[in-house]
């Protein structure tokens, strides 16, 4: 078991402490936003599947379903409602016409522009709320918190790979 010799923890126990404080930051992040923008119809998860068609327009919901990991269904139910909301646009791939693929519209693109803008301002105000040393110890940790997030993006394409 690896050591984390400035903290004096296992690797396990860091592990422990960070997926909590993620999984807090995560629900306190949604709360805050419901907060800030009440007025936002769209739940969680049709923003985050809005996310993946503005992030790679031309998406197919099959991919929207392996990179979110939910069931097709239930993409199928986000995606109408996003459609029906005038967000995003369904066109038959060109490479096989029963293919859909999806694009955002400008309102879809502005949606999410919307929700990022939001939870930048959450951040920023929760960070001037804290004392400089606070400010100044997750400024220096930034730079292997981004390395932590595409190791994390790297290994949910690996299916089982977090659980060896």
């Amino acid at each position: 078991m690896a050591h984390d010799l400035r903290a004096g923890r296992t690797s396990e126990d860091t592990g422990v402490l960070l997926a909590d404080t993620v999984a807090r930051l995560r629900r306190a992040m949604r709360r805050a936003a419901r907060a800030a923008d009440p007025a936002n119809p769209l739940s969680v998860a049709q923003l985050e599947v809005l996310a993946c068609v503005a992030d790679e327009p031309g998406i197919r919901p099959g991919r929207i379903a392996r990179r979110l990991m939910l069931a097709a269904n239930s993409v199928t139910t986000l995606v109408n409602a996003l459609h029906s909301r005038g967000l995003v646009v369904r066109t038959n791939a060109a490479d096989d016409a029963r293919a859909i693929a999806l694009s955002p519209t400008p309102a879809g693109r502005q949606a999410v522009e919307n929700w990022k803008a939001t939870n930048t301002a959450i951040l920023q105000a929760a960070l001037g709320a804290l004392d400089d040393h606070h400010q100044n110890v997750l400024a220096e940790a930034l730079p292997g918190l981004r390395i932590l997030a595409e190791t994390v993006d790297t290994l949910a394409d690996e299916p089982g790979a977090a659980r060896s």
